[in-house]
């Protein structure tokens, strides 16, 4: 059965309006312009808030311009509590440059694929509740959902847990694991990590991919879940991962994350 019309608008082709879409946001978009040292709160602050941190465990890496080297939080404060004052700087020998306490040991796998991938800018690795429970049963990601075609065909699953991630095995083991496309991984009786060409990318993602799991455990409690066109989800993906639409939901959750906290104040 056709659908008769006389209405321009159905005359247009799918690729043609995605074009136009495209270009409509390019033409719309308004960014806030957040500074590194914002962002780094903007991400501290939602990823606490979705619940990846509970306790001292994950970490956020962005690369510096100040030469070779790394922006991080303070180990010892929760991602609730992260202000300006708890970032610092450290260089490929772990040693602290700028600030007044120490990483994450665990960062040290974070200089693995920093390594082997020139085009990442940043890291962030959490145990959020649902992707940790996948990782538990040894399951791969399966990403079915429109919400979770940011990662489609791009998150790697590790499924040996080397213990504690403080030496240079676990960094081999993801580095490898994460190639040279893959933007997101599943780490078994682990978490997640997610990276991106910006911290507002890797975010964004890390936030993605605890989603598509909370959606995988849901959906498993209730069938099989159904595949998808692969054609239709990478369509979907290139849409989603565009910078506009990336910067633009960033944008929104530091928006928000400025007015809950009084106590944080904008520096750009």
């Amino acid at each position: 059965m056709s659908i008769e019309t006389s209405d321009s608008f159905s005359n247009e082709s799918d690729a043609d309006i995605h074009q136009q879409v495209s270009n409509d946001l390019k033409k719309h978009a308004m960014r806030e312009n957040f500074a590194l040292a914002e962002l780094m709160i903007i991400a501290t602050r939602k990823l606490a808030e979705d619940g990846h941190s509970p306790f001292l465990a994950g970490q956020i890496t962005a690369r510096a311009e100040q030469g070779d080297s790394f922006w991080t939080s303070d180990l010892m404060k929760n991602f609730a509590e992260v202000e300006y004052a708890d970032l610092i700087r450290f260089d490929r020998q772990m040693d602290v440059v700028e600030g007044n306490s120490m990483p994450n040991p665990a960062v040290r796998f974070h200089l693995w694929i920093y390594e082997n991938r020139p085009d990442i800018r940043a890291i962030i690795h959490t145990h959020p509740p649902y992707a940790s429970a996948l990782s538990m049963l040894e399951e791969e990601l399966v990403v079915a959902h429109m919400d979770a075609m940011p990662i489609f065909g791009q998150c790697a699953f590790v499924a040996d847990w080397p213990g504690v991630p403080v030496g240079n095995s676990e960094g081999e083991l993801i580095a490898g694991a994460l190639g040279k496309t893959n933007k997101t991984a599943l780490l078994g009786h682990h978490g997640i990590i997610a990276t991106g060409r910006s911290l507002s990318e890797a975010l964004y993602l890390a936030i993605t991919l605890e989603n598509a799991a909370r959606l995988q455990m849901t959906a498993q409690a209730a069938g099989d879940i159904k595949e998808i066109d692969p054609a239709l989800a990478v369509q979907a993906r290139d849409f989603l991962l565009q910078d506009m639409v990336v910067q633009a939901t960033v944008d929104a959750w530091g928006r928000m994350i400025f007015k809950q906290h009084n106590e944080l104040k904008r520096i750009s």
